[in-house]
């Protein structure tokens, strides 16, 4: 068990955060990934308000543990899931795309944690001022929407500007990327890939079958263009509209190609014309597993981490020996 400021703060057991992916983060996802130790997190975005009440309501009947809502603020209905956040007494919330600040007082008031997710020093620093209990630092290693620093350049930035707690997205999968994160001064990793790849998750097994096949070089960023890019797994559709930006299409013209693909990919199996999102580190995932047996292994794993780190540490004359035999 690893004790962080993370851990503390939401009451969990593992400092490990399941992205809250559209169409992916169903309730089956997110209560498994809290009943496992970490904090299972609902995408909120494609759910209209039933549907997201019915949601709360599966994960609550399915884990005691706490859990957390993705809201995307740009979204037409932020304000209604908002509402529905607040009325639900979700123990954390997580935002992008947009500035919670306007309605962290509210979600203070019913001990709702405020978590945004950041893409630069500056943003972390401004929601910390507006009252954020801690920060999602994403780099443009992540699947969906990215920012344009990588995980390894922006976690100590992050770090260094902000006292509350920051947790680290954007390629980790394993006890590496965890004990990596831990060196670059976060406190909790935000893993969204790598459950993509779980039984519990409920995207069409087509969409599974291509993360799994993936290679470290098989994911794109588009839409630079339109300054705010996404990452997918490179397929027709990625062609399509990369060969649109190229050719100067307008962000209109590049919505319509892009409307409707994630829930296409995800949810209808349709990884040729669909958006299949995903972060590069898919290409260190490979097979499908339970969430319990993910952890399970990120909890084994630690220790030959640790063991690795100490020997290296304590023994000064093996650390040159395996310096000079790299060199």
């Amino acid at each position: 068990m690893i004790e962080t400021r993370i851990t503390q703060l939401l009451g969990i057991r593992f400092p490990v955060f399941q992205g809250g992916m559209a169409w992916v983060s169903s309730s089956s996802l997110v209560a498994a990934v809290s009943n496992a130790g970490g904090l299972g997190i609902l995408g909120s975005g494609p759910l209209e308000s039933e549907q997201l009440i019915q949601e709360i309501h599966a994960i609550k009947a399915l884990t005691s543990n706490p859990f957390g809502v993705n809201i995307m603020l740009l979204m037409p209905n932020a304000a209604k899931v908002v509402e529905i956040c607040i009325n639900e007494r979700v123990p954390v919330v997580t935002t992008g795309a947009g500035n919670p600040g306007p309605y962290i007082k509210a979600f203070k008031e019913i001990g709702t944690k405020v978590i945004p997710v950041v893409s630069s020093v500056a943003l972390a620093k401004r929601l910390e001022r507006a009252g954020a209990a801690a920060v999602v630092a994403e780099g443009t290693e992540s699947g969906g929407h990215i920012g344009e620093i990588t995980t390894m350049v922006l976690i100590p930035q992050i770090v260094d500007a902000v006292t509350i707690p920051v947790i680290a997205a954007g390629g980790i999968a394993d006890s590496r990327g965890l004990m990596a994160a831990f060196a670059l001064g976060a406190e909790g990793v935000q893993m969204g890939t790598r459950f993509i790849l779980s039984t519990e998750c409920s995207a069409h097994p087509n969409y599974k079958k291509v993360v799994a096949q993936a290679k470290d070089r098989d994911t794109v960023a588009t839409g630079h263009s339109t300054g705010h890019p996404v990452r997918v797994i490179r397929n027709r559709l990625a062609k399509q509209y990369i060969e649109a930006e190229q050719k100067g299409a307008t962000p209109e013209q590049l919505d319509a190609i892009g409307k409707g693909s994630l829930r296409r990919a995800v949810i209808d199996g349709d990884v040729e014309d669909g958006s299949v999102m995903a972060g590069q580190i898919c290409g260190l995932i490979n097979e499908e597993e339970p969430v319990a047996a993910i952890f399970a292994r990120i909890e084994a794993d630690l220790q030959t981490v640790f063991s690795r780190l100490s020997t290296l540490v304590k023994n000064p004359e093996q650390s040159k020996k395996i310096k000079e035999s790299n060199l």
